[in-house]
């Protein structure tokens, strides 16, 4: 959420911000600003509303000269999206320009107080009352920006990453993190800064992760300097970055989210190498090796997620039931953490995260560490806040999300979840050594199994002209699948901004049965496993209330295809295994119906990747 860049060098700052805005655009944000120590000496700020375009053309005869400077993009939280709200933010006399990503909870208070000493506020927002703060105590207790920057944050409750430029100091940029991502990339003698690595790889591979409450002082010409608020120092650790620039270019195709759903076979084939040894029937994890007594003596099993991720642990909870007969529940990170929730010792709880910056989960991860639960993360971000905050985990290893309706993250969560309930039900002994093979092989032909999926996508192409009148969608599951419906109506509600819902097919008498009509299209996944023949009755009872039926079936179903409108055949595989296949045809419907109705499918409205506040 929000997007952060950084530069302090030799070089002109300003191409390399524009170019970092764009590559966070996918975090989502609704304005973009700059703010430049220029060659005459002046702190100018720059921004406008809308997409960093918009900021690029405002910019066009501009000063926008110099070698130091941050950049940002927003997403609203307080106050709407302008241009006057948009960061950086002035203090009061011009010297200082902040970005800010997070909230600041307590900025009303801070607010009134300042005002009261008769400073004047130029926008509606909780971060220019950051800087104005920081300016204020300055000033009054004549201390450096440093001094100054601890101070403020001592001061303030809430989440934030900021970096400041100071007029007087142009060769100095602070930057400083609370749960909300910050890296600072180390080049040839300059810095970046960034919400994550992908405005820095073009330049550097090195970079530091910030730790929650770090202060980073970058100077022009010195060594990387990290300090605590309390002014503590603190040891670098410099870390090696691991993107290829292609993972986050569109590679030829039109949109992000088109990209990642076609790269999923690869995506998931780099999930499971070095886990998943098919000759050996084996699947190893080096979480269930390192701490294999904690997660074999787990009392219950708690998955903590939001939105994709949430549908990835319902999905997860089924396959660790089934193959490791442990009671597994799963919670929304968000109410999680406010409802006093009953977890300690003897519990694991898996923290499943694409971004692992996620704020609701991060202290749902926080809360239950606390109460003495083990906790394992899921993650797809490298050096994230959730993988350094809990006891082991995966990656997933599906490479940089760019799209913000998430696709190959939610299969990659499924691999892993598949893979740890693979593993742990072998150690316990509670899966059959013939089923166990069974699954572990059927795991491996799963890239292939989507690559023919993805053969449809012409047919999907045309079949969602058909439906871009629609209002309303219903999703129906059962059993593995009804999470996959859920994934399905989320996907279409994302990117198309059209209603749709997902539900277990059998509560559809329970209520939603009202709704349908013949402007009603109902996506059913049908496929032939233990509950087909309920979910073939359901279908009836739709059709003889003129619903049009899109039914995901087996390949080679001859029964539904006579009564539904649309068919989509799938290709067979185990049943525990079917979301990875069934999830597939929902992307590219969602993405077909979204570019036919021209809606900006990779950075849909007031959407943002990374939920980085509550």
């Amino acid at each position: 959420m929000c997007g952060i860049v950084g530069y302090i060098g030799n070089k002109e700052a300003y191409p390399i911000l524009i170019k970092g805005l764009r590559r966070l655009e996918y975090r989502g944000y609704d304005s973009a600003g700059v703010a430049l120590v220029n060659d005459n000496g002046d702190l100018s700020v720059f921004k406008s509303k809308g997409k960093v375009d918009n900021l690029c053309e405002y910019c066009s005869d501009k000063n926008v000269s110099g070698t130091v400077g941050i950049a940002h993009t927003r997403w609203a939280t307080h106050g709407e999206p302008s241009s006057r709200n948009a960061h950086p933010h002035y203090s009061e006399s011009r010297n200082l320009a902040i970005i800010h990503n997070g909230i600041i909870e307590n900025y009303a208070d801070i607010k009134a107080k300042l005002i009261e000493k008769g400073v004047h506020f130029m926008s509606d927002t909780d971060t220019e009352v950051l800087v104005q703060l920081i300016e204020y105590i300055a000033n009054r207790k004549q201390l450096s920006l440093l001094e100054a920057v601890q101070v403020a944050l001592y001061q303030v409750i809430g989440a934030y990453a900021i970096a400041v430029l100071d007029k007087s100091d142009p060769d100095q940029i602070i930057a400083a993190r609370k749960q909300s991502p910050l890296v600072v990339g180390i080049g040839d003698g300059e810095f970046f800064l960034g919400s994550d690595a992908s405005p820095i790889v073009e330049y550097t591979d090195k970079v530091v992760y910030l730790e929650d409450g770090n202060i980073a002082v970058i100077r022009r010409g010195e060594e990387l300097h990290v300090t605590s608020i309390l002014g503590q120092e603190q040891e670098l650790h410099v870390k090696t970055v691991d993107i290829d620039l292609g993972q986050i270019e569109k590679g030829g195709y039109d949109h992000f989210m088109l990209k990642e759903i076609f790269e999923q076979p690869e995506c998931l084939t780099n999930c499971m190498r070095g886990r998943v040894n098919v000759e050996a029937d084996h699947v190893t994890l080096s979480a269930l090796i390192d701490y294999r007594r904690q997660l074999l003596n787990a009392k219950r099993v708690v998955i903590v997620a939001c939105g994709t991720s949430w549908h990835a642990g319902l999905i997860g909870k089924q396959i660790i039931e089934s193959l490791c007969r442990i009671p597994v529940e799963v919670e929304y990170a968000s109410e999680f953490r406010y409802r006093n929730p009953v977890v300690g010792q003897g519990d694991v709880v898996i923290a499943i995260s694409q971004s692992g910056e996620t704020a609701d989960t991060l202290a749902a991860v926080q809360l239950a560490k606390e109460r003495g639960a083990f906790i394992y993360g899921v993650c797809n971000a490298i050096g994230s806040s959730i993988p350094r905050a809990t006891d082991t985990g995966t990656y997933i290893h599906v490479g940089p999300e760019i799209g913000v309706a998430s696709t190959k993250a939610f299969t990659g969560q499924v691999t892993v979840l598949t893979m740890i309930a693979l593993a742990l039900g072998d150690a316990k002994g509670t899966i059959g050594r013939e089923e166990y093979q069974q699954v572990v092989k059927g795991l491996s032909e799963i890239p292939d199994k989507i690559r023919e999926v993805l053969q449809l996508n012409s047919r999907i192409k045309d079949l969602a002209r058909t439906f871009t009148y629609a209002h309303n969608f219903l999703y129906l599951g059962r059993g593995y699948s009804y999470p996959v419906a859920l994934e399905g109506a989320l996907k279409l509600k994302e990117i198309s901004y059209i209603h749709a819902e997902g539900y277990p097919a059998a509560e559809m008498k329970h209520g939603p049965i009202a709704l349908i009509d013949s402007d009603m299209p109902v996506v059913v996944i049908a496929t032939h496993n233990a509950m087909y023949e309920k979910v073939l009755s359901n279908i009836q009872e739709i059709k003889a209330r003129q619903g049009r039926v899109i039914a995901l079936v087996s390949k080679g179903d001859s029964t539904i295809a006579k009564i539904a409108d649309e068919v989509i055949e799938l290709p067979d595989v185990i049943e525990c295994l079917e979301p990875l296949v069934a999830t597939i045809p929902l992307q590219l419907l969602a993405y077909h119906v979204a570019v036919c109705k021209g809606k900006n499918v990779d950075q849909p409205r007031n959407l943002a990747k990374s939920v980085t506040v509550e």
